[in-house]
């Protein structure tokens, strides 16, 4: 069981907080800080999509080449992309070259254009901000019936690569939830 933990500075964290420099940046300053706008929650999708099967590093080390090679997550000029796009961004080593995900990533900006309301409004409507404070990581879900009605909502608009455990990710990363773990000093910061 895994409780929340000291780092060097003293301050404790979840334990993945602790274990890297970008981590513990991450942690401290992002990961449960609501993001309520349409690119900020398209750019997090995209990188929680791409993320999936690898290690959260990965994105996080590579997340400025993301954000050059998708026009800073604007999902109006994502939307633009074609077929000479997707092969230029098969070529760039700066960011995770797989096929289906920089096809999902396009497909996503067309489904957040085109999504009723927004996509901030869609996603917050799932927010649920009175979640039991998680004791130990045993304790934090993979996915929450939330989740999985938000991507069975996102899925019916044309999202791709939006299951419940990415989703969920997602929320958890953009402060839907506060997965922060009791004992964290960032428990409860952005309430």
């Amino acid at each position: 069981m895994s409780t929340a933990i000291l780092g060097e500075d003293g301050l404790a964290r979840c334990p993945w907080g602790v274990s890297t420099p970008d981590y513990v940046a991450y942690h401290d300053d992002e990961w449960g800080r609501p993001v309520r706008d349409d690119r900020g929650l398209y750019e997090r999708l995209c990188l929680e999509a791409f993320q999936s099967g690898l290690s959260w590093l990965t994105i996080l080390r590579k997340r400025e080449g993301f954000r050059a090679a998708f026009a800073g997550f604007d999902p109006e000029k994502v939307a633009a992309f074609d077929a000479s796009d997707v092969e230029r961004l098969m070529g760039d080593p700066a960011i995770v070259r797989n096929r289906a995900k920089i096809e999902a990533a396009i497909a996503n900006a067309r489904a957040a254009l085109d999504l009723p309301g927004g996509l901030a409004a869609t996603v917050w409507r799932y927010a649920d901000p009175e979640a039991p404070a998680p004791e130990s990581t045993a304790d934090v879900p993979a996915s929450t019936p939330a989740s999985k009605a938000l991507a069975k909502e996102l899925k019916k608009h044309g999202f791709r690569f939006v299951g419940p455990t990415t989703v969920y990710a997602l929320m958890q990363a953009c402060g839907l939830v506060d997965d922060h773990l009791t004992g964290c000093h960032r428990r409860g910061a952005y309430r």
